[in-house]
């Protein structure tokens, strides 16, 4: 083996396939390390402080092992690979696994087993990826925080104290804590990009219907995505370009040829982007937003400037309104879709005591006691929106707003190639800061909310620190021109890296190093 258990958790998924690629180390020798790295760091009786990162709820030591030695098997054999054969990849616990259990964060799906794999979920394992388990998130994906998960909170690697952003923080906190170099995330209104910016991590919303749904445990179905979440823009894009694709089990699935997001990310490596047009989205910064978060983001305007790229500010004036529009939408939408976690089919069942025992009587125990507060929030709110003589009021205008809302993005990209502005208004915030103020939690989706309703690409990556703590920036494309993302973040990241000497994340603190 060319490097030690604590230098392999550091390499980059490209890094890795080359490796393995070359014989210079093995799958199951790969798999191991994160295991181990995962035993150090993930627990309450882990190195990393008085409670671990806790971005696992399941890890599956036997199947990855087991996988990962049949890879180095068929390697042996000569079988022919995909780049990522042999690479591990945490998957986000929204996602159906066949074998592994699957909880969306909720007591209400507490030891469910799937009969079958979604989509995303059998692109893995045809593409040779080792899943090393499912990764936490706020229940049913309702949340900015990872705090309103049933089996306990995620922690940021940055610093224990804080969140590591929402709803997919487990998936963000296993890149940054090393205990993956891959995750799988699902993004309703930013659940892919906020985490990856308050983690230092990158993330990516694809074009809505690029990447199958099937499989992926709804909430909003009109607004929810899988994406890839890596610590490289390579990383991401060779991830998107597993999991994109055409699939006929999902109605919503795009019939359309993947853009070369792979070739798109080593071009914008070479950090040039002469040609570029990008949008500075007025609207999107300003009152809200952090002065170093600022300050990082007017930085990463001069880099792009210096790559090439002519940077414009523009006006999108009906996005003011999206944050209200989605906060009708998804909990409409979530009110249709969790209607069916009743207690009668599978998940969790509660039979009353001391009452005459009825379907009615078991639905309603049962939901009391599997859903969380967050969750009851939103589908009361949406089955409010959704009630007789308020749906045209709530819904059907939200719908509307939802409208104005494409059409300022698509006449922003007539006149710019991608927009740009800060992923999220703040960095990482303490644990239970937020808990008791549910709409000062929701505003912090406000600048990725808007790419949800229009249907249209996303990605978050880290462009510097304040505080001591990672900043994101976030670059939007138009539909199916995903591509796009990734040569304008890897040209950024880059010139950054430069900057920086090296990654973002070699800046993580002492305790969250591979040796801890």
């Amino acid at each position: 083996m060319s490097g030690s258990a604590s230098e392999l958790v550091r390499w980059d998924a490209a890094r890795l396939s080359e490796a393995l690629r070359a014989g210079e180390v093995s799958a199951e020798e790969v798999t191991r390390a994160h295991l181990d790295r995962i035993d150090a760091v993930d627990g309450p009786t882990s190195g990393a402080g008085e409670t671990g990162v806790h971005a696992f709820l399941h890890v599956d030591h036997e199947g990855a092992l087991a996988r990962a030695r049949q890879i180095d098997a068929d390697r042996a054999a000569g079988a022919e690979l995909g780049p990522l054969a042999g690479v591990p990849i945490g998957v986000k616990d929204v996602l159906t696994t066949k074998g592994l259990p699957t909880t969306a964060g909720s007591r209400m799906l507490q030891g469910w087993v799937p009969p079958y794999d979604a989509t995303v979920v059998r692109e893995l394992h045809a593409a040779g990826l080792v899943v090393l388990g499912k990764t936490n998130m706020d229940e049913f994906a309702m949340g900015s925080t990872t705090e309103h998960s049933a089996y306990g909170v995620t922690r940021n690697p940055w610093d224990p104290t804080r969140i590591p952003g929402g709803s997919g923080g487990g998936s963000a906190a296993a890149l940054a804590a090393f205990e993956a170099p891959l995750t799988i995330g699902s993004d309703t209104g930013g659940s892919i990009r906020q985490p990856a910016a308050v983690t230092g991590t990158v993330g990516v919303k694809p074009t809505y219907g690029a990447v199958s749904r099937y499989g992926l445990i709804a909430l909003a179905s009109s607004l929810d995505q899988a994406g890839p979440c890596a610590r490289t823009v390579l990383d991401t894009a060779l991830l998107h370009a597993v999991i994109a694709g055409h699939d006929p089990y999902d109605s919503t699935s795009i019939p359309a040829t993947v853009p070369d997001v792979v070739g798109a990310a080593r071009l914008g490596a070479t950090g040039d982007l002469a040609g570029v047009r990008v949008g500075v989205v007025k609207e999107l910064s300003g009152e809200g937003y952090e002065p170093g978060v600022l300050a990082r983001f007017e930085e990463s305007l001069t880099e792009l400037r210096a790559a090439g790229a002519e940077v414009v500010e523009l006006s999108l004036p009906n996005i003011v309104h999206a944050l209200a529009a989605y906060y009708l939408i998804l909990p409409s939408e979530a009110s249709s879709n969790l209607a069916k976690f009743d207690g009668m089919r599978y998940g969790l069942r509660v039979v009353p005591e001391g009452e005459h025992v009825t379907a009615e009587a078991v639905m309603r125990a049962t939901r009391a006691a599997g859903f969380g507060d967050e969750a009851k929030r939103r589908i009361i709110l949406g089955t409010y929106a959704l009630s007789a003589g308020y749906y045209d009021a709530y819904y059907g205008s939200a719908q509307k707003v939802r409208t104005l809302v494409q059409r300022d993005f698509d006449a922003a990209f007539g006149s710019v190639d991608v927009l740009v502005s800060p992923t999220a208004p703040t960095v990482a915030y303490r644990l239970g800061e937020k808990l008791d103020d549910p709409l000062a939690m929701y505003a912090g989706d406000v600048a990725t909310i808007p790419a949800n309703l229009a249907g249209i690409p996303g990605m978050s990556l880290p462009c510097g620190l304040s505080e001591g703590l990672p900043v994101g920036l976030q670059v939007l494309a138009p539909q199916q021109a995903d591509d796009r993302l990734y040569r304008v973040g890897a040209a950024l990241e880059a010139r950054l890296n430069d900057k920086w000497g090296g990654p973002l994340l070699a800046q993580v603190p002492t305790w969250q190093g591979a040796s801890a």
